[in-house]
């Protein structure tokens, strides 16, 4: 909102790895911005001989030559925050001629022009149209509404547009939209981030029948809509069940608004259903340890976030990985304030062969804190592998401990990487 930062991508869902950048060595934004900006009235207006087509909802005033004829349009309105649109006409010369005003699919009941996405309930409010204060019903054909008539100075156009929140869903090929919404009012769709939400927004789900209420915030990312409702917050047991832990207020941003106040969580697809979000962790030894790496790329969290990977190469929920070190001997380090019975370690590896840089590691070992501070190899009894798409797992004799230490040692042309650590 400065000005001096933007992104390339735009990704739908962050676990904060994502920030707006002062440049890019492939930089298409600005020169694109720069470019669009004085392109803006062609997108909003358009003539085709004598008759006009309002395209876009902007406050301001443009003046469109069509073949015989001058017309100015005055356009007053508080949208996209309000569905309320007024046109004042004013012809050079009084004349018969059509004014095409375009009607938004979502305020046709369609979220986009193909079944890629649909609202989850259609609403039966539609668009109206007032002209010089009475109301007229045009037929809508191929997105727009045509007023012919003799129009004179003065003359205004009234366009009122519903503008209900709705939910959307995905079709049910797109996997990772599966028992997951998206809300939207109007033309604006809505985001979920970190600082309106307690820091967390993975591991909400607004059930279907959740009340949604519409608030405009002055004060909040220079002006802007929100959208509040209740939420379940869920945890998973350490059954592996995925359960509604308590219920808490959340609050929706419109998605071209984020990542203006720090890295963080942020969805466009909040869960709908408990299986589809990222629940808390179940309390387990590795979640509740303080724990640090020998280097960090990616995320460190990721290891005992307990989400699974549907595979050693699955990046989409995030892992520990070494890029760019080859050939070194990197660590992972568990510690607790006070000693636990330990007798297993198991370790997911990432292995993203043939995308990028990790493979699994050359070989690794479990160490624990034995009563003097310094770190010792466990009696493993079982081999220490290397497998992917599968948890690698080592048993020791037992021993109580309050620190564990897992070494890896890289290839020597290769990065490697740990989606997930259990340690029992």
């Amino acid at each position: 909102m400065k000005g001096d930062r933007f992104f390339y991508p735009n990704p739908l869902e962050s676990t904060g790895q994502h920030a707006r950048s002062p440049w890019f060595g492939c930089a298409c934004c600005p020169s694109n911005v720069a470019r669009f900006v004085p392109s803006v009235p062609g997108y909003a207006y358009a003539y085709k001989k004598n008759d006009v087509y309002v395209n876009l909802f902007i406050s301001g005033e443009a003046t469109i030559e069509t073949i015989n004829n001058k017309v100015k349009l005055t356009q007053q309105t508080q949208y996209p925050w309000k569905g309320t649109v007024n046109i004042r006409v004013e012809p050079e010369k009084s004349d018969t001629f059509a004014i095409h005003v375009r009607i938004p699919g979502w305020a046709q009941n369609e979220a986009v022009p193909s079944n890629l996405y649909r609202f989850q309930k259609p609403v039966r409010e539609k668009a109206t149209l007032n002209v010089n204060g009475r109301r007229i019903s045009p037929s809508i054909e191929n997105g727009f509404v045509s007023i012919q008539r003799k129009w004179q100075k003065g003359d205004t156009i009234e366009l009122n547009l519903p503008m209900p929140v709705r939910r959307v869903i995905a079709h049910r090929d797109v996997k990772s939209d599966r028992g997951r919404v998206a809300l939207q009012r109007g033309p604006i769709v809505f985001c979920l981030e970190w600082p309106d939400n307690d820091g967390k927004v993975s591991n909400l789900v607004i059930p279907d029948d959740a009340k949604l209420k519409t608030e405009y915030r002055p004060d909040l990312l220079n002006g802007v809509m929100v959208i509040t409702g209740k939420a379940q917050v869920v945890k998973r047991t350490t059954d592996g069940d995925i359960v509604p832990a308590r219920e808490k207020q959340f609050t929706a941003i419109p998605y071209y608004a984020w990542a203006h106040r720090g890295r963080g969580e942020m969805t466009v697809w909040p869960a709908r259903r408990p299986q589809a979000a990222r629940p808390e962790p179940a309390d387990t030894l590795t979640y509740r340890s303080k724990t640090t790496a020998s280097f960090v790329h990616v995320s460190l969290d990721a290891i005992k976030d307990q989400i699974l990977p549907e595979s050693s190469s699955d990046s989409s929920a995030l892992q520990l990985d070494f890029w760019p070190h080859r050939g070194t001997t990197e660590w992972v380090q568990f510690e607790w304030d006070e000693k636990h019975k330990i007798s297993s370690v198991k370790v997911y590896w990432f292995d993203d062969t043939g995308r990028g840089q990790c493979h699994v590691p050359k070989s690794w070992k479990v160490l624990y804190r034995d009563a003097k501070g310094n770190f010792k190899p466990v009696d493993n009894k079982t081999p220490y592998l290397t497998e992917k798409n599968t948890f690698n797992k080592t048993n020791f004799e037992p021993m109580r401990t309050n620190g564990v230490k897992i070494e890896i040692v890289l290839q020597d042309e290769w990065a490697a990487g740990v989606q997930e650590v259990v340690i029992e």
